[in-house]
């Protein structure tokens, strides 16, 4: 199937826009997607226009994400009928054992945080509602991976591209493989400081009605 090159340069800038809180100029989505000025422009000027990006007017052009993109995630979150099943069991889960406590689902070879809930102290983390992390790293993606069907976890793991985030990183298919037959075992998976490394996780698969 042939994708359209305009619909995916500004599937990327929005992509690009949306992890730089502090604005990105339209020199740095040029080089960082190595895009032609002109074509950069044309999207980012509709995308402005529409809302899908806020421009802060200072010395130089800064981009941030705008509010339709917002609500446009809104309404993704919110026609997703778990959440509002998930959500006080969240609530309750992390008041019980006083840590933060993630829900999440697989986006190709990452997670996406669904929902996040914080007990009165909690410790701080980087993740947020909407942020990605590799699944190789975490304990929900090797949680989600280790149960996914042969079929659709291989060509995931094929296309992994493997990145030492601490010390104690899995940087292989074949250290990964081993990992998620343990996960499979156990029935819950561990990030051992592998993502960051003042932080150990616990992640467990959440099975709908059809397994």
């Amino acid at each position: 199937m042939k994708l359209n090159r305009t619909t995916l340069r500004t599937v990327d800038i929005l992509k690009l826009v949306s992890k730089r809180p502090d604005g990105i100029t339209l020199d740095e989505i040029c080089e960082r997607l190595e895009l032609p000025k002109t074509s950069a422009y044309d999207i980012v000027t509709t995308l402005v226009q529409t809302g899908m990006i806020h421009v802060a007017r200072e010395q130089k052009q800064r981009y941030h994400i705008g509010l339709t993109a917002y609500r446009i995630g809104i309404n993704y979150t919110n026609n997703l009928d778990f959440i509002s099943v998930i959500e006080p069991v969240l609530k309750a889960f992390a008041r019980e054992v006083g840590k933060t406590v993630f829900f999440g689902v697989r986006s190709e070879g990452e997670i996406i945080y669904i929902c996040k809930f914080e007990p009165e102290n909690p410790i701080i983390t980087t993740a947020t509602v909407g942020t990605k992390n590799p699944l190789y790293c975490t304990s929900l993606g090797k949680a989600i991976l280790a149960f996914e069907e042969e079929d659709v976890a291989g060509p995931v793991m094929d296309r992994l591209k493997f990145q030492q985030k601490t010390g104690r990183t899995i940087v292989s298919r074949e250290a990964l493989e081993a990992e998620l037959e343990t996960v499979r075992e156990k029935g819950y998976a561990l990030d051992a400081r592998e993502l960051e490394e003042h932080m150990e996780c616990v992640g467990a698969p959440v099975f709908g009605q059809d397994g």
